[in-house]
């Protein structure tokens, strides 16, 4: 019974220290976006314990977990919305922990929530262009018609109210006005969340073709499968610690992490 205990512990210590390596090789080298031991929540409640991750230029991350994990809380902490009682938010090197999410937008981070939040009653070219108050004066603005040019499902209905585009159309205009503002990193919450599987891979192509044009992306996603074929690398959220952190090919080759974090059988 010693023998078994004792061998059951060095197997957790060895499983401790191998996760602890692999969170350390998670620092970029040169971060875009840096949030270090990130601590917040809502009122006395407290939802994230020390999250810690980074996105570098020009990559896909993605940040992902059951429900409840607090990966909303940890974008709404990144971008403004929520501030941290400790850790630190740095963009382009500096510290952005304590401003308010009009001042994070005007330096180049866009946050596309859940929700989508357009305009229902303005008409998609209006939307666009509302979009372009939001960045500063130094960001990389783009033109509203050339980005409509590229969302294939909405520049044929520039005149289209918000309201009666569906629901893979409205992410498409929550995406293209972020890109209006001149963003230079994008925050995606659950981008395909309630879309019908061909939506969902329209969405995943226009991903793609924002991070193409040299746009960094750090992606919440529900579907292990999207944000596997979608990013570089991944976090593992629970219960508000990031516990592990990997490549998709090593995220893939972990069966207990799908199994025990994702709910996805290996």
């Amino acid at each position: 019974m010693t023998s078994d205990s004792s061998s059951a512990d060095r197997l957790d210590a060895d499983a401790s220290a191998a996760s602890a390596d692999r969170l350390d090789a998670g620092a970029c080298e040169d971060p875009l976006l840096d949030a270090s031991g990130l601590v917040a929540g809502y009122g006395e409640t407290e939802v994230l314990h020390g999250v810690s991750l980074c996105v570098a230029a020009g990559e896909v991350v993605s940040l992902v977990g059951r429900n409840g994990a607090g990966k909303t809380t940890t974008l709404r902490s990144v971008v403004g919305n929520v501030t941290p009682t400790a850790g630190t938010v740095r963009f382009r090197g500096e510290d952005v922990t304590d401003l308010p999410a009009e001042e994070t937008a005007r330096r180049g981070v866009a946050f596309v929530p859940e929700e989508r939040r357009i305009f229902p009653g303005l008409t998609v070219a209006e939307n666009l262009r509302v979009g372009q108050l939001g960045g500063g004066e130094s960001a990389d603005r783009r033109d509203p018609e050339e980005v409509l040019q590229a969302f294939e499902n909405l520049r044929d209905h520039p005149d289209r109210k918000g309201g009666a585009l569906s629901g893979g159309e409205q992410q498409m205009l929550a995406i293209a006005r972020a890109l209006v503002a001149g963003a230079d990193l994008l925050l995606l919450d659950e981008p395909t969340e309630g879309l019908a599987p061909f939506v969902v891979r329209q969405v995943e192509d226009l991903v793609r073709e924002v991070n193409d044009d040299g746009i960094a992306v750090l992606l919440v996603e529900q579907n292990a499968a999207v944000a596997l074929e979608l990013a570089d690398r991944h976090y593992v959220l629970d219960r508000g610690e990031i516990v592990y952190h990997g490549t998709s090919e090593e995220l893939q080759a972990d069966e207990e992490v799908l199994d025990r974090h994702l709910g996805v059988s290996g």
